[in-house]
């Protein structure tokens, strides 16, 4: 009796050596259970630590707030389950990894550390796809048959999924940033969006491809500062839209899309040297030294301190900081452009990167198509931030702020034409409300009583 009490308290000890503490239950509401392999059940409840390997479960009224070592928050819904695969973070660790698995039901989350350190570091796995988590807000919902049920009890109409980006990366090969007006700084992936305001920063040997709403693409090259100032684009009356931009330092090569074709005098590309305006155009341009601010290199070439252009296709107006006279640069032609010159170049400067009309962009960067809230599959809303959804068929769709997707059994993603109703009437409260006892009666309240949606 006495050597099996021991040998009891011996694996007792050993689970809980190699138990891997990663987060803590921070409320918890009805029935729910975190179990670690064949070990007991534990009841979820407020201050429980969770363990790598955790399988948590809520019952059909229960719900749990989970927070996570690096800062990630979740509320785990009703009905539903999901496992803690892998979790590895210490803090400035360039290997961090989160690896979670949603069985059944769905989540709302707000992403920590982890998923702002690279874009492979955070995933959620279903049945039905992955989603890569990039430093994001966001919900996720596997739906079978009671997610078009709620949407049936919502009498308010569906707001319509529009894409707020300006523009995505379609590709990119070295490190991207970007700062916003406020000043935030987001690293960015492949599919991540850019909005007005923001100022795309490339790094040393970068390059990156991006495709505008309206079909305008830009490759940037390294080192470079390039700046969406504002852009407004509406594909049933692109005559209206506006789109203008500035090359603060490096290397752009531009293609205009469907504003410039449909009126030239709303698109603008400024420098510090040089405004530069459109006629449906390709064009090369290089902002270097003194058009960058900067002072030239120690015994540089002339032309890395100014403004270099260069058309290859269609045509572009130039006019130089302080003049009102403008030069027009047909198809081949070049303008060199400094504080004590303005010279013509009679051949293609070399330049980094591809010429953007030669790029492919993928067919649902932008575009949306038909989705019932009664389908079946996985349904992910974004709040802020960047979300890719692939599929094991190989299928992709990058998701941008505001922006709802859906993956279906066959494998196959789609950008619904609406916000499903169930996901933008949710009265389940996000993992940072203040009070979730609270929020989640008021939830239930008006769940019974009205539209309203839990914030």
């Amino acid at each position: 009796m006495f050597r099996s009490a021991l040998a009891a308290a011996a694996l007792l000890a050993a689970v809980s050596v190699h138990a891997q503490v990663v987060g803590e239950i921070e409320f918890a509401r009805g029935v729910g259970f975190a179990q670690t392999g064949s070990a007991t059940p534990r009841i979820l409840g407020k201050g429980l630590p969770l363990n790598q390997g955790d399988r948590l479960t809520t019952s059909d009224s229960g719900s749990a707030i989970i927070k996570m070592a690096d800062g990630t928050r979740m509320t785990l819904r009703p009905n539903s389950e999901l496992v803690v695969q892998q979790y590895q973070f210490k803090e400035n660790a360039p290997d961090n990894g989160m690896l979670m698995q949603l069985v059944r039901g769905g989540f709302r989350a707000i992403t920590g550390l982890i998923s702002k350190g690279g874009p492979n570091a955070a995933k959620i796995q279903t049945n039905t796809a992955t989603i890569g988590i990039r430093g994001t807000d966001f919900d996720a919902r596997l739906c079978a048959t009671d997610c078009g049920a709620e949407s049936a009890r919502v009498t308010a109409s569906a707001r319509p999924n529009a894409v707020l980006a300006s523009a995505k990366v379609v590709s990119l090969q070295g490190d991207l940033q970007a700062v916003d007006a406020s000043g935030q700084r987001r690293r960015e992936s492949e599919g991540g969006s850019f909005y007005p305001g923001d100022t795309i920063e490339t790094g040393a040997n970068t390059r990156v491809v991006v495709a505008f709403r309206d079909d305008s693409r830009i490759t940037l090259g390294s080192n470079t500062r390039f700046r969406v100032d504002n852009f407004v684009y509406d594909e049933k009356n692109a005559a209206e839209g506006r789109f203008l931009v500035s090359l603060l330092k490096g290397t752009v090569r531009a293609l205009t899309g469907l504003i410039g074709k449909a009126n030239h005098k709303n698109v603008g590309f400024t420098t510090a040297t040089a405004t530069i305006g459109v006629r449906g155009t390709g064009f090369d341009a290089t902002c270097l030294g003194v058009c960058a601010g900067e002072p030239p290199p120690p015994g540089a070439a002339a032309e890395s301190s100014g403004l270099t252009l260069f058309t290859w296709l269609g045509s572009i107006a130039v006019t130089p900081a302080g003049q009102t006279a403008l030069q027009v640069l047909q198809q081949g032609q070049g303008l060199f452009i400094s504080p004590t010159a303005i010279r013509p170049l009679a051949a293609p400067p070399p330049v980094e990167g591809p010429r953007p009309d030669r790029v492919t962009v993928p067919p649902k960067l932008f575009a949306e198509a038909p989705v019932s809230d009664n389908q079946q599959g996985l349904f992910v809303y974004v709040r802020d931030g960047h979300i890719q959804v692939s599929t094991t068929s190989g299928d992709v769709l990058q998701l941008g702020r505001g922006e709802a997707g859906f993956a279906g059994l066959n494998g196959q993603t789609a950008r619904p034409l609406t916000i499903p109703k169930f996901i933008d009437f949710d009265r389940v409260p996000l993992p940072n409300v203040r009070n979730p006892s609270v929020a989640s009666l008021l939830g239930e309240q008006r769940s019974r009583t009205s539209n309203n949606q839990c914030r």
